[in-house]
């Protein structure tokens, strides 16, 4: 039987009518699809974001199909593609956005570029892909649509990797980047648990958290089991429910305490006197 699910994350918010109008071009396909809204509150053409995001929530959905849409190079030759795993087909943009989830799930059995114009929307231009050529695509393939009937063939490995930083050793440091922010103000980093414990760090130990190389920004966090275990006014670190550790306060935003946002390097310092290394990439 074909999928009954469609997975949807976008950047395109839900002030205007885009998303309505993406769901309303799969429905109108395959009636007896169901759509799971996974975000459309992902900044605007934070290719980087997405992925994350994507990666974040791709073990929790429905088998079926992923549609993904961050796309700040809709109209040019950039590939539309869709991608085989084992548990679905991912839908996106060849821009970085579905690699890291595509990984994260076994990766990519075969794919295809979306080239073949009658499974797309008549449109007047070029500017929304999502609607006239990916949403039609998880259309066709929730109504039963072979994969191959969609495009051109293409080696998986061509695809275009998603770009995500790994923490750096430093002499009693690690450093790492900010991954996420929540609504909460939780900042969730690219570090490992795993990683600190190697370091001789364990849960109750308290370290220094520095933003990118400022040392003026220096602050003393404890790693406690959840938020209640903080104390007022007390900068926390935790293991989050992705298994990644954040930075975080009890009912207070981190982010803010921090002046700290997604993309920014930071440094846990287990040895005061240690210089921070800054990330390459990191702002």
């Amino acid at each position: 039987m074909p999928p009954s699910f469609v997975s949807f994350l976008s950047d395109y918010g839900n002030a205007d009518e885009f998303v309505g109008v993406c769901k309303a071009v799969i429905v109108g396909l395959a009636p007896e699809t169901t759509i799971v809204d996974v975000t459309h509150e992902i900044p605007v053409h934070d290719v980087r974001a997405g992925g994350l995001a994507l990666v974040r929530a791709i073990q929790y959905l429905p088998a079926g199909i992923v549609l993904a849409v961050v796309d700040p190079g809709v109209g040019t030759d950039r590939r539309a593609i869709a991608v085989q795993t084992d548990s679905g087909v991912l839908i996106g943009p060849d821009n970085g956005l579905l690699a890291p989830a595509v990984a994260m799930i076994g990766g990519a059995s075969r794919a295809v570029s979306l080239t073949n114009t009658e499974y797309w929307l008549e449109s007047p231009g070029p500017t929304f892909a999502g609607r006239d050529v990916m949403a039609p695509a998880a259309g066709y393939l929730a109504a039963g649509v072979d994969l191959s009937d969609l495009g051109d063939e293409i080696d998986p490995v061509s695809l275009t990797p998603g770009l995500v930083s790994l923490p750096q050793a430093a002499d009693g440091a690690i450093v790492g980047e900010v991954w996420w922010v929540d609504r909460f103000g939780n900042c969730q980093l690219n570090v490992d648990p795993t990683e600190l414990g190697a370091a001789g760090v364990a849960q109750g130990a308290t370290v220094e958290v520095r933003v990118g190389d400022d040392e003026k920004s220096a602050r003393m966090a404890r790693w406690v089991h959840t938020y209640a275990d903080g104390n007022p006014g007390e900068l926390l670190l935790l293991v989050d429910s992705y298994g990644l550790m954040a930075i975080a306060c009890d009912k207070r935003s981190a982010a803010e305490e921090l002046g700290v946002k997604a993309g920014q390097a930071v440094t846990l310092a287990f040895n005061p006197t240690s210089r921070p290394i800054k990330v390459a990439g990191s702002k």
